[in-house]
């Protein structure tokens, strides 16, 4: 199939031959905006998702040779709380993996979802960010719509904090053990830290990577549901630069034959 470009709203829409082929768009995508940001000023400040949708654009981004890594402050969107960073679901843990120990950065900055404290987490969380102020960053979203770790009854448009403790739906904790990353859902932690929605918002450029046949219903949902909390990922339609990447399996509920080619 060839590529199908469409936009929803403000909302660019891609469609890719396939879920590694989506993967190495978004990648490039991200890798032009380094290049642009790295010509532009001195330090970039970056916000990376983890989770099974974000393998095959890390996989890619890092294999891009010459990208002005030494430049990037990096940073990553949730952590469960009280999960220890050698679990198989740390989300430091997979970033660890995936991401910094295959190139440098000038910095990254984990959650500590071990502390003891989550709530002083929070706070020198959203003060690095604030001071790191992002201008790119590289997420998905789930099957229930979230954004970060904002679930529906979490997700607040207007939030007033800009990293918060949230509990996690069933829906949410469901996709976490159908990803493989817990054995059952009773393992999946209850609570999270998590960037909030506004914080997002106020990142210029958002490169989402929403691949494979479990988030079809949702792209739908996303895409054509009313701007509501009751599917956060609606809002994504209200960003002035965003842009998401599809493979055939999640845009199979989208009515292509109305999309630009």
């Amino acid at each position: 199939m060839n590529i199908v470009r469409f936009q929803i709203d403000r909302l660019k829409v891609e469609v890719h031959p396939d879920r590694a082929a989506a993967g190495r768009a978004a990648a490039e995508a991200a890798a032009q905006s380094l290049r642009q940001l790295a010509s532009e000023q001195d330090s970039i400040g970056v916000v990376f998702a983890t989770g099974a949708s974000q393998l095959d654009t890390l996989r890619a981004l890092v294999a891009i040779p010459h990208l002005p890594w030494d430049r990037v402050v990096g940073f990553h969107m949730d952590e469960y709380v009280g999960i220890d960073e050698g679990h198989r679901a740390s989300f430091r843990r997979y970033l660890r993996e995936n991401l910094t120990s295959h190139v440098t950065m000038r910095a990254f900055h984990e959650i500590d979802g071990s502390s003891p404290d989550p709530a002083a987490v929070c706070r020198d969380y959203a003060g690095k960010l604030r001071a790191a102020a992002p201008q790119l960053c590289l997420l998905g979203f789930g099957e229930n719509g979230h954004l970060a770790f904002n679930d529906p009854e979490e997700a607040d448009f207007n939030d007033p904090a800009d990293v918060k403790i949230v509990t996690l739906d069933a829906t949410c904790r469901q996709q976490q053990t159908a990803e493989g990353w817990f054995d059952s859902i009773v393992e999946v932690p209850a609570h999270a830290i998590t960037v909030t929605i506004p914080a997002l918002f106020r990142i210029p450029k958002l490169i989402l990577s929403v691949p494979g046949k479990r988030k079809a219903q949702i792209v739908r949902r996303a895409l054509t549901e009313p701007i509501a909390t009751h599917c956060p990922a609606t809002i994504l339609r209200t960003h002035p630069d965003a842009t998401v990447y599809l493979d055939p399996d999640s845009a199979a509920d989208l009515d292509m034959k109305s999309a630009v080619h």
